[in-house]
């Protein structure tokens, strides 16, 4: 089990702990706004199984019959899981107007609150270590479970406020409101991390300074070309996939094209050891005198 799965199965077993506290909380309470928060913690457990099987599937190398890898398997787990939490905000906008038609009491125990502020203490603490090592480990399905983690945490900390607002000025309907307000801000998560993974799994480029950098060094390492164009790029879970024309003296012998080829092959991996490079050779009647001057 590679360091992205153990993280990965890290956040099942937070998920579950985190799980208990906030449902604890709610029984204690009795406060729509903390099962709102517990709804959430339901999804966050989901999506963090769901999370661990993909980066198990992204980990099984090439086959046969999935030649260039299954690492896109990470997309369609964070697209799940933004289904997940579009899914957890309607049932708390359904649990809110139960509350609204009938309002409840809240008892804001000591015990209760305290359940509640543990909860979101460790899912602080996991929301840095997913952020902080997904991106290190270009892990979508890491980072997707760290954004999850980081709206519970800001929706956990308004639902505190709230449910003590509530309780302070004797306005019952605060704690569903504050509830629904939670909801608002589960269903923009959920709808931004569909968002961003379907780029995903759509052959997003790579970003901007990343693509400056891969034509900076092909300028620089491409000596004896004449030119590189139709650069393309594309990403696949921690993988990038780069391809290029290269353009060489139509006299040039194949030997010492493909020395060209290695040398710019070894530059780019140095830059990404998880890049994967295609180029494709041209005689120079092939040149369009656009695109990446060699230096």
């Amino acid at each position: 089990m590679d360091q992205t799965q153990r993280i990965a199965l890290g956040s099942v077993v937070v998920g579950l702990l985190v799980l208990g506290l906030k449902s604890a909380a709610y029984l204690l309470t009795g406060s729509v706004a903390l099962y709102s928060d517990a709804a959430e913690s339901v999804v966050n457990v989901a999506a963090a199984c769901a999370a661990f099987v993909a980066v198990r599937v992204a980990a099984a190398p090439p086959d046969r019959e999935h030649p260039y890898g299954h690492h896109k398997a990470e997309y369609i787990s964070a697209v799940v899981e933004g289904a997940l939490i579009i899914i957890a905000a309607f049932a708390i906008f359904n649990e809110a107007w139960s509350a609204f038609r009938s309002p409840r009491p809240v008892d804001l125990t000591p015990l209760g609150v305290g359940a509640n502020v543990l909860a979101s203490m460790i899912n602080a603490a996991w929301c840095w270590v997913l952020f902080s090592r997904g991106r290190a480990l270009r892990s979508p399905a890491l980072v997707a479970d760290g954004r999850h983690l980081l709206s519970d945490v800001v929706s956990s900390a308004g639902v505190l406020v709230g449910i003590g607002a509530a309780v302070a000025f004797g306005q019952a309907w605060l704690d569903p409101a504050i509830a629904c307000l939670v909801a608002l801000n589960v269903l923009w998560s959920g709808a931004q991390l569909v968002r961003s993974s379907v780029g995903g799994l759509m052959d997003e480029a790579a970003d901007d300074r990343q693509i400056a950098r891969i034509r900076t060094t092909i300028s620089e390492t491409a000596e004896g070309a004449l030119e590189a164009h139709d650069l393309r790029t594309r990403l696949a879970g921690r993988l990038t996939f780069v391809d290029f024309h290269l353009v060489v003296p139509g006299d040039m012998r194949v030997s010492a094209a493909h020395d060209i080829c290695d040398r710019i092959e070894r530059a780019l991996h140095a830059m990404d050891s998880d890049m994967i490079v295609t180029i494709h050779v041209e005689p120079d009647d092939k040149a369009k005198h656009a695109g990446i001057v060699v230096l």
